[in-house]
């Protein structure tokens, strides 16, 4: 399964020299998380009231590759690595006309109202596959 997600690199997304801060990278990826999430039917805002859920990162790793520029248009490409009852590794690239720019690993958990791990919603795992 691969989702992607079609952004445009703002003003406000670059440092002085005109290419995307570092720290952006992760605003992009988050966005098209979200979005993800969403395309598989799961209400975020629900999920939290309802079952006291949410999802947080646990572990990020990052490669700048290329910079991607002011006024780019970019795809952050989102497919998933490994799913477990606890946890779920995507790989996130940034990308400009095909060439990854950065590229990223990011773990995921799920978390209940007092911070402790949680499983994953077992409808969201199987919408995984």
């Amino acid at each position: 399964m691969t989702y992607r997600f079609k952004l445009r690199v703002y003003y406000e997304d670059t440092d002085l020299a005109g290419i995307v801060y570092y720290a952006n990278y992760l605003r992009f990826i988050e966005r098209a998380r979200s979005e993800w999430v969403r395309s598989l039917g799961v209400d975020q805002v629900a999920l939290k009231a309802d079952a006291g859920m949410v999802f947080a990162v646990r572990r990020i790793e990052a490669d700048y590759l290329a910079p991607a520029k002011f006024d780019d248009e970019v795809e952050v490409v989102t497919s998933v690595e490994s799913v477990t009852g606890v946890r779920l590794v995507l790989k996130q690239d940034v990308t400009r006309a095909g060439q990854v720019l950065f590229s990223s690993i990011v773990t995921l958990v799920a978390l209940n109202e007092q911070g402790a791990p949680a499983r994953l919603p077992a409808n969201f795992r199987r919408n995984l596959h």
